[in-house]
């Protein structure tokens, strides 16, 4: 169970995260992801970071990935700038699924009522 300072930390990564995607990282890439989730392990070392794409063609979820991966080391010394802890968690850049089955779940559930 996550307790407080973990989440306000994660909390404070996604906000941060989602920023410096948009304001420092010039690659094309990585233009699309939005960052949905954060969970950071109890000792705050690890960070691993879901994003979302509006695409869900493979290639662009490779690319984006590629992008996001060549980015970590920019992504984390800001980090270590934003944040107010001792230690920048490393971090761990993930597609997050959940967002792409809800989607599907919203998609046929609008045509359930099509029909």
């Amino acid at each position: 169970m996550p307790n407080y300072r973990d989440r306000r930390v994660a909390q404070e990564i996604l906000k941060e995260v989602n920023d410096i995607l948009r304001k420092r990282v010039r690659d094309p890439r990585v233009q699309n992801v939005n960052i949905t989730d954060v969970r950071v392990t109890g000792d705050l070392q690890q960070a691993t970071i879901f994003y979302s794409l509006l695409s869900d063609k493979a290639s662009d979820k490779q690319k984006a990935q590629d992008g996001l991966d060549k980015a970590k080391g920019l992504i984390r010394r800001e980090l270590g700038q934003a944040l107010s802890i001792y230690k920048t968690p490393e971090l761990v850049f993930e597609l997050d699924e959940s967002v792409e089955y809800g989607s599907k779940i919203d998609q046929m559930i609008r045509d359930l009522n099509k029909e």
